[in-house]
């Protein structure tokens, strides 16, 4: 009945709430006595209580309109409304105070005594604010029927976690119910949040899930290692719960933790390993007042890439891309955020030399970032000629421009598959490599005043344009089939703004004619993620999602390589960055290659073409593909 009567229950009026204030604050008024004269009603008597209970009343009513410390909803009390309930006891203490001063003036005593005056402020303190924290406990009680409930496990114990717990219990019209806490931490071990237990995230994990049926767990901690989240989001699937996690503190609405933001991990979130940290202070002094531009700008590292400049402050940054959509797009999104950065995009392709002339000669250029390439395999392995043009012609069009104008730094990004290619995008991200790093190397010889020539190499980004990652979401939303190329097929994996924040302390560190590489960390088998994203999903793997082997697909490595057969690498003052040794070319042999090259594709002479980028990068051996006779 109680329960009934709890659920049906809305914000009490405002001056319900008052006059309870009141009949606790005339309680705390008869306590003062009694404890002020040990329980000795007789020395009591001897003032005037009802006028002494008036007065307090009073003060506190006219505290009380002051402070607003009605305004709280009751059920909601939290440790905002107990500094509210505090002032306003202060405050009405201070009033109390100065109407026996001003008695004490005109009679010569004490209407109440002042040892009084402070007992009632503290129990007054003590009453209002326990009773609101008691019909706070109480509500939350009746409205959390735990048998409609999904009973939900919080893995981490510390601040964010009480917030999480904290969220969920207000929210009224949710269908959580926190049961327990879980924690490496075994100094909160054994302790009890709210009445939850905090038991050992390794030890105690099924046990507890079994005894409390437990169908949902909620990582509410930013520094769990990606390896340890794996491990326990691993342990969570294996038993089919739903796993999920609060964004980050910085991404919650005025500071508040919503239950609607608490969302699903992604597989975003389970790289397994460390995310690599950059230094902010050397990228600010490198770019800040600076003229950058980005080609590729409208793709997802040039994008990214745009969005970190910014931070720094440059005075002008300028972003080219052939997609006019897109560039539009994140045109719009800088615009957005009203910082003194100039904006400016360009619909440019960049093997058009005399476009790009026009762009260039508008500014006095300091850095540019080159992200824009073809970088499907079998989309470039059908489309050879294609490939060519914008990954050797556009970079080499804008390397010599780079040259012609004085731009300080060229940062070019690569691929790891242009180490041992085995596909015609490969070998064109090698073949332009080669080139910038060549370019680099000769006017340097010549002891020239010449830009320097910076080359970053990494594997795939996750979540990036036509990655696995978006393939696989679109096909578990359809109801699969989730096509895999082959079972051990691995690749290397990053985060986009880590990716890109590489790239931009690489250039920063270099000097001219460097490859530098990224550590990685371990490869990962795409089966594996197929799999794991299934069961993220909610599913489960052949009964609800099928994963389909298709075969390797042309030009696909079945693994993938940071560094050649004759290469090594040496350490960079970061960790997470090496330099490759690679091999050397002659800028005047190479350069006359590539002329040859741009010219044999503009014959549409393919196999010609193709035997001559054999020819430039040795290693390149074609693999399911039509050109593999070309290696016999």
């Amino acid at each position: 009945m109680l329960s009934r009567f709890v659920n049906r229950l809305t914000v009490l009026p405002r001056w319900i709430i008052i006059l309870i204030d009141s009949v606790f604050i005339a309680g705390a008024t008869v306590a003062g006595y009694l404890i002020r004269f040990n329980f000795q009603w007789k020395y009591a008597i001897l003032f005037n209580i009802h006028l002494s209970i008036t007065v307090t009343v009073m003060a506190a009513l006219i505290a009380t309109f002051a402070t607003k410390s009605y305004a709280g909803i009751v059920r909601y009390t939290g440790v905002d409304d107990g500094f509210r309930i505090f002032y306003t006891a202060l405050f009405s203490l201070g009033i109390a105070s100065l109407t026996n001063l001003i008695y004490y003036y005109n009679s010569g005593k004490n209407l109440i005594p002042y040892s009084v005056l402070l007992i009632v402020f503290l129990a007054s303190f003590v009453f209002l604010f326990y009773y609101r924290l008691v019909v706070k406990t109480i509500f939350t009680y009746y409205k959390s029927d735990v048998s409609n409930k999904k009973r939900v496990a919080i893995f981490g114990a510390g601040q964010a976690g009480v917030i999480t717990k904290n969220a969920i219990d207000s929210d009224t019209k949710g269908n959580l119910k926190v049961i327990a806490f879980f924690e490496d931490d075994q100094s909160k071990v054994g302790k009890v949040i709210s009445s939850n237990k905090i038991y050992d995230a390794t030890k105690d994990f099924n046990a507890v899930v079994e005894r409390y049926n437990i169908s949902q767990v909620i990582f509410a901690i930013e520094d769990i290692e990606p390896a340890r989240k794996n491990e326990m989001v691993e342990l969570c699937l294996g038993k089919k719960i739903q796993v999920r996690s609060i964004p980050s503190v910085r991404t919650w609405v005025g500071g508040e933790l919503n239950v609607s933001e608490i969302k699903e991990v992604n597989i975003e979130d389970l790289l397994g390993r460390e995310s690599i940290q950059i230094g902010k202070d050397h990228l600010y002094k490198e770019f800040r007042s600076k003229t950058i531009v980005v080609t590729g700008a409208a793709g997802s590292i040039g994008s990214e890439l745009v969005r970190q400049l910014v931070t720094y402050n440059p005075s002008t940054l300028i972003l080219i891309d052939q997609a006019e959509t897109q560039l539009y797009d994140i045109e719009c999104e800088l615009l957005g955020k009203q910082s003194s950065v100039k904006i400016l995009s360009f619909v440019a392709d960049i093997c058009n030399k005399t476009r790009l002339n026009y762009v260039f000669a508008q500014f006095k250029i300091d850095i540019l970032f080159h992200a824009a390439a073809y970088k499907h395999v079998p989309v470039m392995e059908k489309n050879p000629y294609e490939a060519v043009y914008c990954n050797v012609l556009g970079t080499r069009t804008l390397a010599d421009l780079a040259i012609d104008y004085g731009i300080r730094k060229f940062v070019m990004v690569s691929t790891d598959k242009a180490v041992n290619p085995t596909s015609i995008m490969g070998c064109s991200k090698r073949i332009a490599e080669i080139y910038v790093q060549s370019l680099n190397n000769f006017h340097e010889s010549m002891g020239l005043s010449h830009t320097s020539f910076v080359t970053t190499r990494f594997g795939n980004v996750l979540g990036s344009n036509g990655s696995v990652i978006p393939l696989f979401k679109r096909q578990i939303a359809s109801g699969g089939p989730i096509t895999v190329t082959h079972p051990e097929i691995t690749r290397y994996f990053m985060t986009i703004p880590e990716a890109s924040s590489l790239v931009l302390e690489a250039g920063v560190m270099g000097n001219g004619g460097e490859i530098f590489l990224f550590d990685m960390g371990k490869p990962i088998k795409i089966h594996d993620l197929a799999r794991k994203m299934i069961l993220l999903s909610g599913f489960e793997e052949g009964k609800d999602i099928k994963i389909v082997f298709t075969g390797l697909r042309e030009g696909e490595k079945l693994y993938e390589e940071l560094l050649g057969g004759r290469e090594n690498s040496i350490p960079t003052h970061h960790s997470k960055i090496l330099k490759a040794k690679v091999s050397e070319y002659s800028f005047d042999k190479i350069s006359n290659m590539v002329d040859l090259l741009i010219e044999l594709a503009s014959d549409k002479n393919e196999l010609k073409m193709v035997t001559l980028m054999k020819e430039i990068v040795p290693e390149f051996k074609s693999n399911y593909s039509r050109f593999e006779l070309l290696d016999n």
